[in-house]
């Protein structure tokens, strides 16, 4: 796999080595169980596979050489790069401002920019409406376009698809970046509904079915449907693809659910005619961090701790599994570590940071450790070297790691 320029200060001393020692002992990524960091008075699981992945090492490389190559021009980001703060602060002290904000706001108007400003596009990709609209002004906007690959697998999916005559169900957040921008290019070739889950997608069954009407597709679909869209025909033949971020298994269901529902309706000796197998546009990335994910909830840990931006998507499906294990706490960086009694952690489901105490409240206790693909090694390690400063009578970094080296060799 292509190694990537980023900067060093990303890169971490203690999560690049566990990374390198499995990688080494099983680089067909096999074995998704969890690498265990035992520095005796406190152990860590570390999941087999997280932080940043192919799309997003490619977004920064892009952006920090935007920055080396361009010195005295103004930059701009169309929106957040990633969904990491630490990452987004570090490009805007460097002088990139964000053209908008993360649900597509403009933070800087548009008319202000001119053909000798730089735009980055960010790794979630945009859509063909603000492409078009920034080559009306003269900017150059594949120069710099960081779009994750996979995210233009799906793109480029979704146009095979239309040009078949099927229309496009996207499993995604309807406002989240990613998903405008696969949505903008899914409705230029296909007929486009977005659906946020299996829920949603039960009702759009209903409609399939004929147990629900066209103008109760129109109500419940409100805003997630490309124009022009008319359930009684463009439902018949269809396509299922997903924003790359969320759950890969909840994808596969909703995609295996709308395959029955076709089943049902049709019969199976004509499901070709009505249904497209589209599993192959799931992000590596995101299925093997999931897949790390579960090898952690096999371990008997007694918290797990997940390090990543608040509106991270992939990040939010790591803590929406690990929390029906274990007391789950989603943090920024170690800064939210107030001390061995405090945390202060991001709730999913209130959408408000929460402060808990005691949360370290176990002898030797046994801590799970990840991140979601947009968070740097370095705050992982960070995080890692500010809990194990609680405990006396540690082992040293480098006799745990020595450990595992061992156990690996043998």
């Amino acid at each position: 796999m292509k190694q990537f320029d980023i900067p060093t200060f990303y890169k971490s001393p203690i999560i690049s080595k566990v990374k390198t020692l499995r990688k080494s002992s099983d680089p067909r990524k096999k074995d998704f169980t969890p690498t265990k960091l035992d520095f005796g008075s406190v152990s860590f699981y570390i999941a087999r596979h997280f932080g940043f992945c192919y799309g997003v090492e490619n977004a920064i490389e892009i952006s920090y050489k935007a920055l080396k190559e361009n010195e005295g021009k103004r930059i701009y980001l169309l929106s957040q790069m990633i969904h990491n703060p630490l990452v987004n602060e570090d490009l805007q002290s460097n002088g990139i401002r964000f053209l908008q904000d993360t649900e597509g706001n403009e933070l800087i108007p548009f008319d202000e920019l001119s053909a000798d400003d730089v735009v980055i596009v960010p790794a979630f990709g945009t859509t063909i409406e603000l492409e078009e609209k920034l080559n009306a002004i003269g900017v150059d906007v594949q120069k710099y376009n960081t779009t994750c690959p996979f995210v233009e697998k799906v793109w480029n999916r979704s146009k095979k698809l239309g040009k078949d005559n099927h229309s496009i169900i996207i499993h995604g957040k309807h406002k989240h970046e990613e998903t405008r921008a696969t949505f903008s290019h899914s409705s230029a070739n296909a007929p486009s509904v977005v659906v946020k889950d299996l829920n949603e997608t039960k009702s759009l069954a209903k409609v399939i079915k004929g147990e629900l009407s066209k103008s109760d597709f129109y109500s419940l679909f409100e805003g997630k449907y490309s124009e022009g869209f008319d359930p009684d025909i463009h439902l018949s033949k269809v396509g299922v693809v997903n924003q790359t971020t969320m759950l890969a298994t909840e994808t596969q269901e909703i995609a295996d659910y709308v395959k029955d529902i076709m089943i049902e309706k049709y019969g199976e000796q004509d499901l070709k005619e009505h249904f497209a197998d589209t599993r192959d546009t799931l992000c590596y990335a995101t299925n093997d961090n999931q897949n790390a994910t579960y090898g952690l909830m096999e371990t008997n840990a007694d918290l797990a701790i997940v390090v990543g931006g608040f509106n991270s998507s992939n990040t939010t499906h790591l803590v929406e599994l690990l929390e029906h294990k274990y007391p789950t706490f989603f943090i920024r960086s170690e800064a939210d570590i107030k001390s061995k009694t405090e945390i202060d952690h991001f709730d999913i489901h209130d959408k408000e940071v929460k402060t808990s105490v005691d949360f370290l409240n176990k002898e030797q206790p046994k801590i799970i450790l990840t991140s979601g693909a947009s968070c740097p090694d370095a705050s992982v390690d960070a995080v890692l070297r500010k809990l194990l400063s609680y405990f006396d009578d540690t082992k040293s970094v480098e006799e745990a790691l020595a450990e595992v080296a061992q156990e690996m060799n043998k």
